[in-house]
């Protein structure tokens, strides 16, 4: 299990993302004129220091995944910049952005579809090595394809197999061989383990903790389970309808959330015991997620809220520190400071009832 990170300082940045925003326009008729866009991704601001995990979590169709194609510019950002290991990808031309790729991969979420079914393994792992011309001559690259294979966990002398010969776990792992081939130092992980069977997923999460340990890598870990969050991470982010709304270390955002929506996610993580289930009382979020499109004015999370007032209706919240300058805890809301006046929820089932503010408190 990952253990929380020290104090850091600037020189231990990897990625620094500022201002970032991608918008997808929205056409209509015959000649396909912009009527709108979709905010999937909104102005986010964050760090990402070298060794550390940062999870990213929230619900599906917050821009989770658009953020981690936006860091690796498969993406073109809106606006914003992403910088990293001081280089700002998004001032590169494609000539540079393609040299810089080999220092940044991604492990993707469905290992059914990402893997060439007409290549073998060992061209599958072996394209990476040759697009960036790493490793002189093919038995070079054979013998790194093999390394490979058995650093995460498979046999080096399956290189001449097809992706369909083997399970979802094993097909993921092949995955995350390919990530590893140019020795990439930041590698962003869209819920690389959502697709696989539950017998399965810790061993695809211990790997990568593993690996992290061994390599000195950094990730960016999307995904929607709170649980494998916890464990894998050492900072979390917390997504809302393309909004940063809580980022902190992770036993803090765990055990004193300070958003209401991250309230109400945590509340849905069952617990073990069934007698501490039953008893506990729920926060459930009302509503859906608004349409990103037409975000609501204000705070975005206004409409399902229980502690919404007139200034969330019409004031949008910064992301503002209520943690100490050791320990950052930021979080964008209005009543932060007021609703975490009492105990909040953990995974032990503490007591979940919340003050609401009263009228006018800012």
């Amino acid at each position: 299990m990952t253990e929380t990170t020290a104090t850091h300082d600037q020189s231990d940045v990897l990625v620094r993302v500022e201002g970032l925003k991608k918008y997808f326009p929205i056409r209509r008729g015959w000649r396909r004129q912009a009527v709108g866009a979709v905010q999937a991704v909104d102005g986010l601001d964050f760090e990402i220091y070298r060794g550390e995990t940062l999870g990213l979590v929230g619900e599906s169709g917050c821009g989770k995944s658009t953020t981690g194609r936006l860091l690796l510019q498969l993406l073109r950002p809106s606006a914003g910049r992403v910088i990293i290991d001081n280089r700002d990808l998004t001032s590169l031309s494609a000539e540079e952005l393609r040299a810089s790729r080999r220092h940044m991969q991604m492990i993707f979420q469905d290992p059914y579809v990402s893997l060439n079914p007409r290549m073998t393994v060992g061209e599958i792992i072996e394209e990476p090595l040759r697009v960036h011309n790493v490793g002189v001559g093919p038995e070079t690259r054979r013998q790194r394809v093999q390394e490979l294979l058995a650093r995460v966990g498979l046999n080096p002398h399956y290189t001449q197999r097809y992706p369909h010969e083997f399970s979802g776990g094993q097909r993921q792992r092949i995955g995350i061989a390919r990530a590893l081939a140019t020795n990439p130092g930041f590698i962003v992980a869209d819920e690389p383990i959502s697709a696989l069977d539950v017998s399965i997923q810790a061993q695809v999460i211990n790997l990568l903790d593993d690996l992290k340990q061994e390599l000195g890598l950094t990730y960016l870990f999307i995904a929607h389970d709170l649980a494998v969050v916890r464990y894998l991470s050492d900072r979390v982010a917390v997504m809302y309808l393309g909004r940063i709304v809580e980022l902190g270390e992770r036993d803090e955002v765990f055990e004193r959330p300070l958003h209401p929506y991250t309230q109400g996610l945590l509340s849905a993580i069952p617990i073990p015991d069934p007698i501490k289930e039953a008893k506990r009382e729920r926060i459930i979020l009302q509503g859906d997620v608004p349409n990103p499109a037409r975000p609501p004015a204000g705070c975005r999370f206004h409409p399902r809220c229980p502690f919404a007032t007139e200034i969330c209706h019409t004031e949008d919240p910064a992301l503002r520190n209520l943690g100490t300058a050791e320990k950052p805890h930021q979080v964008a809301c209005h009543h932060a400071e007021v609703i975490t006046l009492t105990p909040t929820l953990s995974l032990e089932g503490r007591g979940s009832q919340i003050p609401a503010p009263s009228q006018g408190e800012g």
